[in-house]
């Protein structure tokens, strides 16, 4: 049960000499610690740190225990004079509010408040009547103020007050030039359909984008969800300029708040929600919006993927034709860096379906790979997917998926060669091969096979199709050897209490119908490789030095010619 008064933040130093920054923040423990080894792991910070904040209903302020701390850090040596451009602060005027990162910032830190509001970051920056709730709203502006200062005022040696009182003064500017804007009516009062007068009046003014920005948030103030919200984002897409810098501002500003509502996990809840059962459905319907050609694609020449990717409908088909324009390449991108980041979280695709998991893995993986650099990095979609597939191999999972598997130790053998065939990475590689030497090397798998009810025959072809499978997987070579040869002695242990191919060679049948059933074994088909395709060999070339068997080949071209191949095929085995 998630606690209201207690969250997990994390910090990071770029440099060990930097001051900590925060990063994200969540009320997951677990997330935030995997995300501060994760980068450290992949080189993007110098020193991570996670805190536990608790927050005290009677005084309102946060108390904060330092639980992970990792990495290089370096004592900061104190300084006598730091100029404010010195001193690393996020933003020094208010028009650094309004940068990506400080919109990015904004978001994270008051992610409770604007989910509530249904609004973004954009909107709160460009509304004076979303700044007055927030306001009101309590002690939610100074919990903000003090997540940021206590970190910095730690990392600068200097006092949690010092840092209070100079982001106070900043927010308070921003305010002041906000509400200033709504009292001298800056921002043009628009409709949707006619946002291109907007652009017009913006383009003649001091600040271009600030003025727009206030005209375009007037217009989504009246969206009451976030998909009422995307829609009159793509209204005055369509009311904008057609061309010139008219249409270069309109797009830079209507990017602002798309990208943050898609980049959202409560926004993209809402757009995709109701058709997504799941995340696995709702990543599948987040990648027809971002690759819907190389879906459409991928489903002509593959139509079982209709059932991974199903048809969107009207608003989300709309979405998707406008991310396709050059204008909204950045939407796009930050939409596919979604569908990754989610790929890289311990969420599952589909709770209750591992094998539903694995299916759509696969078919996410396709379709991302296959986009290209179109949309992201192949770099970075590996990454992800070598990520998820680490979550497939971990015990609690495996364990659901052979239940649901079933067929036995059998159907658990082949259950595993599919997901072994299905992950990436070379780890998870070793991982796959791990649990598969495990499943057949258990004496439980050779004593059911070898007093199973089925034929020997029946058991040898299905050791056959697993060994075909195991060629499939991708294991390293040691790994599959190991696991082909356990293969090939539980496959001889049947054949020799069964003595099948003794059987073959004495059945009542013609000479040449013996030495193809025997030759069947020996090129793999019916049996896998090993002590039963040896003995199977040795028994074909007795048959094959037989006089009446000769006679009877010559006697059927067709037949000979096939034998032929079937010999030279089981013999280069």
């Amino acid at each position: 049960m998630v606690n209201d008064n207690v969250h997990y933040e994390l910090f990071a130093r770029r440099k060990p000499s930097s001051p900590w920054a925060l990063e994200f923040a969540t009320e997951e423990r677990l997330e935030a610690v995997k995300r501060a080894e994760t980068m450290l792991a992949e080189n993007r910070a110098a020193a991570v740190k996670v805190t536990k904040e608790i927050l005290d209903p009677d005084t309102g302020i946060y108390a904060s225990i330092a639980i992970l701390t990792r990495g290089d850090i370096q004592p900061l040596k104190p300084k006598t004079h730091i100029l404010e451009e010195e001193a690393g602060l996020l933003c020094v005027t208010p028009s650094d509010l309004y940068t990506i990162h400080a919109r990015e910032r904004i978001a994270r830190l008051l992610d409770g408040w604007l989910k509530r509001e249904r609004s973004t970051a954009f909107e709160l920056l460009h509304r004076a009547d979303l700044i007055e709730r927030l306001d009101a709203s309590g002690m939610e502006i100074q919990h903000c103020l003090q997540r940021l200062s206590v970190p910095e005022a730690q990392a600068r040696k200097c006092s949690v007050h010092e840092v209070m009182r100079r982001y106070q003064k900043l927010v308070d500017e921003a305010i002041s030039r906000v509400t200033s804007a709504h009292r001298r009516h800056l921002f043009p009062i628009v409709a949707s359909s006619n946002f291109a007068s907007a652009v017009e009046i913006a383009l003649v003014s001091a600040e271009p984008a600030f003025v727009l920005g206030g005209s375009a948030a007037a217009v989504m103030a009246g969206g009451l969800s976030w998909v009422d919200k995307i829609g009159l984002l793509l209204d005055m897409a369509e009311s904008a300029p057609t061309e010139g810098p008219g249409r270069l501002l309109a797009f830079r500003v209507l990017e602002q708040p798309l990208s943050e509502i898609l980049g959202s996990r409560g926004g993209l809840a809402a757009l995709v929600g109701e058709a997504s059962p799941d995340m696995g459905s709702g990543l599948a319907l987040m990648t027809r919006l971002v690759a819907p050609e190389t879906v459409a694609i991928m489903i002509q020449k593959d139509p079982s993927l209709n059932h991974e990717f199903p048809p969107i409908d009207v608003a989300l088909n709309r979405l998707a034709h406008w991310l396709g324009d050059p204008a909204f390449d950045s939407v796009r991108t930050s939409l596919a860096r979604r569908i990754l980041a989610e790929l890289n979280s311990t969420r599952r695709l589909h709770p209750t379906d591992p094998g539903g998991e694995i299916r759509t893995m696969r078919a996410l993986a396709r379709v991302l790979v296959m986009a290209g650099s179109k949309v992201v990095g192949p770099e970075e979609v590996q990454a992800a997917f070598i990520e998820r597939s680490k979550s497939l191999l971990n015990s609690n999972f495996v364990q659901i998926y052979l239940e649901q598997a079933g067929g036995g130790p059998l159907g658990e053998a082949q259950a595993l060669m599919r997901l072994g065939e299905n992950v990436v990475g070379g780890v998870n590689k070793r991982a796959a091969a791990k649990w598969l030497k495990t499943t057949i090397g258990a004496l439980r798998f050779e004593r059911v096979l070898f007093t199973g009810s089925e034929s020997p025959a029946w058991k040898l072809a299905h050791l056959a199709e697993l060994e075909h499978a195991l060629r499939r997987v991708g294991l390293a070579e040691e790994d599959r050897v190991e696991v082909a040869v356990r293969i090939g002695e539980v496959a001889g242990m049947i054949e020799a209490d069964a003595k099948l191919i003794a059987a073959i060679a004495r059945a009542p049948a013609s000479a040449a119908h013996r030495l193809m059933l025997l030759l069947k074994l020996v090129s793999g088909e019916t049996a896998p490789l090993g002590p039963v395709t040896a003995r199977a060999r040795t028994e074909a070339m007795r048959l094959a030095r037989d006089p009446a068997m000769r006679a009877e080949l010559a006697a059927t071209p067709e037949l000979l010619t096939r034998v032929q191949e079937m010999m030279t095929t089981g013999v280069a085995a």
